[in-house]
C-alpha cells in the first residue's frame, strides 16, 4: 500500500506544472509577473483573475518559457486573491490555482492649483470632447495585440529628476480628484523624449487634459503613454525604435508647468510604468 502511494506521488510530480508568480505579493497598482515553462504535452490556454480572462504569451526573448501579466488595479484594496491557470495536458483539459496576495502601496497625497476651467470643465463641447477623447483612448488600451515588438530592454524616455511619483492622489484646488496615473518627470519645454522601448505609434493627438500626447503599443497588451508634449515627432501607424525621438516637452493640457507625464497600461488598466518595466527587465527580458 505504502508502495502503491509513492508511485502514485511519483508519477503526479512527473506531470507537475512549473509555474510561478514572480511577484506574489504586489502592491494596488502595480503588476505581477507569471512564468511558465516550457513542457512537452502542455498546452497554456489562458490565466483568469478576478473576471478578467488574461492571455499567456511566449516571452519574445527566450522560447523556452511563456509569460503572463496581471494589471492590479490602484482600487484594489488588500486581500489574497486566486489566480487560475487553464491548461490542456495532453489534451485533457485541467486548471491549477496559485495565489497572489494584494497589499497596500501607501501613496502619498498632494495638493494642485490649476485653472478652474481644467478642474471641472462646464461647457458641452468641451466635455463632449473629453468623453470622445476617453473612449478613443479605452478602445486602444483594450486592444491587446498578439505579436510582440520587445527585442531588449525598457529605458527611461528621459533622464531627469522625478516630480510626482504615480499613485499620488491627486487635490486639484482643494477637490479629490483621484491619483496620479503615471510618473511626472522635470522637462523644460522642448526637451527631447524618447521612446523606451521598440514598438507601434497607436496615437499623436493634443487632448484636452493630456494635452500633447503620443501612445506606443510594445505587443501583448502593454502600452506606454507621453504625455503634455509641445511638439510632435512621430505619425500614427509609425513603427519605432528604443530610444527613437518621439517629439518634445511641453506644458500642454492639465498641467502648473512644463514636465513629461510617463504612464503604461497593461489590458487596459492603468499601473505604475517604473515598475513595470523594472519587473520585465528583472524577469523578463534580461533574464534569459
Amino acid at each position: 500500500m505504502k508502495f502503491l502511494l509513492f508511485l502514485c506521488l511519483f508519477v503526479s510530480s512527473l506531470f507537475a506544472l512549473h509555474v510561478k508568480i514572480v511577484n506574489d505579493e504586489v502592491g494596488n497598482g502595480k503588476t505581477a509577473l507569471v512564468k511558465f515553462a516550457k513542457e512537452k504535452g502542455i498546452q497554456y490556454r489562458v490565466l483568469c483573475f478576478e473576471d478578467k480572462k488574461i492571455k499567456i504569451f511566449p516571452n519574445p526573448l527566450n522560447r523556452s518559457e511563456y509569460y503572463a501579466l496581471i494589471p492590479v488595479s490602484y482600487y484594489d484594496k488588500p486581500a489574497q486573491k486566486t489566480v487560475k491557470i487553464i491548461y490542456l495536458q495532453n489534451g485533457i483539459k485541467k486548471y491549477k490555482e496559485l495565489a497572489l496576495r494584494i497589499k497596500d502601496a501607501k501613496y502619498k497625497k498632494e495638493t494642485i492649483r490649476v485653472s478652474a476651467s481644467k478642474v471641472n470643465p462646464t461647457l458641452p463641447k468641451i466635455k463632449k470632447r473629453i468623453a470622445k477623447e476617453y473612449r478613443e483612448a479605452m478602445k486602444i488600451y483594450h486592444t491587446v495585440t498578439d505579436k510582440s515588438y520587445l527585442h531588449s530592454d525598457f529605458i527611461l524616455p528621459v533622464e531627469s529628476k522625478i516630480t510626482s511619483a504615480f499613485g499620488t492622489a491627486r487635490i486639484y484646488n482643494g477637490a479629490l480628484k483621484g491619483y496620479h496615473s503615471g510618473t511626472d518627470f522635470r522637462a523644460k519645454t522642448g526637451t527631447p523624449i524618447r521612446a523606451s522601448n521598440d514598438g507601434k505609434i497607436v496615437l499623436v493627438k493634443k487632448r484636452f487634459y493630456s494635452g500633447g500626447t503620443v501612445i506606443i503599443d510594445h505587443g501583448e497588451g502593454i502600452y506606454t503613454c507621453y504625455f503634455h508634449m509641445s511638439k510632435f515627432n512621430v505619425k500614427t501607424g509609425q513603427l519605432v525604435q528604443k530610444g527613437e525621438l518621439l517629439g518634445l516637452s511641453g506644458k500642454s493640457g492639465r498641467v502648473t508647468g512644463p514636465h513629461l507625464h510617463f504612464s503604461a497600461r497593461i489590458d487596459g488598466v492603468q499601473v505604475d510604468s517604473l515598475q513595470l518595466i523594472a519587473l520585465l527587465n528583472n524577469n523578463l527580458i534580461l533574464n534569459k
